[in-house]
């Protein structure tokens, strides 16, 4: 609807330019004649209408349309952002959905949709005025674009692998820097993505000149068409009047280069929006309805993120996953994400759960282990029926981290699926799972485990070896003192079982 008003209102600002026009004429042509002043007053208070109209349509015109598009933009964004959580795509391309294309969404309604169609109502009302002009309307208003179009799209079709390249480059240096510094690798993976930016640069330069020959072959077509009237024999306010009518067409051109533009970010946006959620994914090896706290271990790349993926996908579980995000916000606002109209109170809690120790109001700039705890209180204030922890305390020391995990774990209302690469903190669970190469090789709890050659009870070995196996630890099933809250772990035969037992005296 505010785009029919942004329409109408922008048809009635170019009527009131090309009215103006034509009564100027009129006007200082009549009074050259020197006629009564009663014979020009309807002109002149028509021409000071005109004008003021003129300004204050067009700039109504700019703020609905513009409100109409940057209302609907967001909702865009919203189905777009929901689309791809049901239909995930790979990072680069799953960016350029997201930002650029929904981005060019505005381009294409206000520089593209509304000219034209404005264009396409004036130019019927002037041609139905004067017959005349409808062979100056289909060359400057629809040949022109034509070509305009052909020779942008396939300009653009020889840019498109480079600008795809780019924005896969841009998303992998922007994720992987570190690993690429690591390994030597960052300076050249800039020194090529400079090279593709140079070469992206260039092709889109020379793809300018035709742009700015069809401007000039717009206007030519214009002031030609002028002269024919001219030599006709037709009126000066009719000849103004046609420049005027014709000077909404030239924009044409320049929209249906952008039209070429945008067209592919369109096509993808209203294929995403389209697309049904992704059906192929595998059920999730871990059945999260039997059991409350379930373990998950197993090598790098085993695929433990990828079964925390498939179950937050069947059970619209939350949590701490490796692809967790930190806006450019405040911590608060940061926190606020996963219940916006959570109390201070409620902040105060899950902060004082996970040991966060920033400022609300500070900006979200910090440490590998204040990261860590700012996602893990926001997955906390979700209060999920199933929370996703994937190396939660990854950045904190061991002590710290189990401190905090145990006070997560007692505080988690419902099911807690917890990756980790440390086994100390799975001595209670229900459940725990070994991935190897993207399936199951064990199951069972610690106990069985720690008692059955395999994986799991060489890590558990290491970790003993290692002098780690006695931190102290909460699990959240009840065997941790609710008056201390200390619970001790030894090891007590040769398997590596685990005996606890609490410091709190039994009455």
């Amino acid at each position: 609807m505010r785009l029919v008003v942004a329409l109408v209102v922008g048809v009635a600002a170019e009527l009131a330019g090309i009215g103006l026009m034509t009564t100027a004429v009129w006007l200082v042509m009549r009074a050259a004649e020197q006629p009564p002043m009663s014979a020009l007053a309807v002109a002149i208070v028509a021409v000071r209408t005109l004008a003021v109209a003129r300004g204050g349509l067009r700039y109504a015109e700019r703020l609905a349309g513009h409100e109409a598009v940057l209302k609907a933009m967001v909702e865009v964004r919203g189905r777009v952002y929901e689309s791809l959580l049901r239909r995930p795509l790979r990072g680069g391309d799953a960016l350029t959905r997201l930002v650029s294309d929904v981005d060019a969404l505005q381009d294409a309604v206000l520089r593209c949709l509304l000219p034209a169609c404005v264009a396409a109502l004036v130019g019927v009302a002037a041609v139905v005025v004067v017959p005349q002009l409808a062979i100056g309307v289909v060359i400057v208003g629809v040949v022109l674009p034509l070509v305009a179009f052909a020779l942008a799209d396939r300009h653009l079709r020889a840019l498109a692998p480079l600008r795809a390249e780019l924005a896969d480059r841009v998303v992998t240096l922007r994720e992987g820097a570190a690993e690429l510094r690591a390994f030597g690798a960052l300076d050249r993976e800039l020194a090529r993505t400079d090279q593709v930016v140079d070469d992206l640069a260039v092709r889109e330069r020379r793809g300018t000149r035709p742009a700015a020959v069809l401007a000039g072959v717009a206007v030519a077509a214009q002031f030609g068409f002028a002269v024919l009237l001219l030599v006709q024999g037709a009126p000066a306010y009719v000849v103004l009047g046609s420049v005027a009518v014709l000077e909404v067409m030239v924009p044409l051109t320049g929209a249906a280069q952008k039209w070429a533009e945008v067209r592919g970010s369109v096509s993808r946006v209203r294929e995403v929006l389209a697309a049904p959620a992704d059906e192929t994914r595998t059920e999730p090896l871990v059945d999260v309805t039997r059991y409350r706290r379930i373990g998950v271990v197993g090598p790098s790349g085993a695929g433990k993120s990828t079964l925390l993926r498939a179950v937050a996908h069947k059970h619209g579980a939350k949590g701490v996953l490796d692809d967790a995000h930190v806006f450019e916000r405040t911590v608060r606002e940061n926190v606020l994400f996963a219940k916006p109209d959570a109390t201070q109170a409620e902040l105060d809690r899950v902060a004082a759960l996970v040991d966060l120790d920033v400022d609300w109001d500070a900006e979200a700039k910090l440490s590998g282990g204040q990261r860590q705890r700012l996602l893990l209180a926001r997955a906390l204030l979700a209060d999920p029926d199933v929370l996703l922890l994937d190396e939660p305390v990854e950045g904190l020391t061991i002590q710290h981290g189990d401190e905090v995990l145990g006070r997560v774990l007692d505080a988690a209302r419902g099911t807690v699926v917890l990756v980790t690469h440390r086994l100390a903190p799975l001595q209670d669970f229900d459940h725990i799972v070994v991935i190897e190469d993207g399936r199951v090789t064990q199951r069972g709890t610690h106990a069985e485990l720690a008692a059955t050659d395999g994986y799991y009870r060489d890590r558990w070995s290491t970790e003993r070896i290692g002098g780690r196996s006695a931190i102290s630890t909460s699990t959240g099933l009840g065997s941790h003192s609710s008056a201390t809250g200390t619970n001790l772990v030894s090891v007590s035969d040769a398997t590596g079982t685990p005996s606890r037992r609490s410091t709190v005296p039994t009455t």
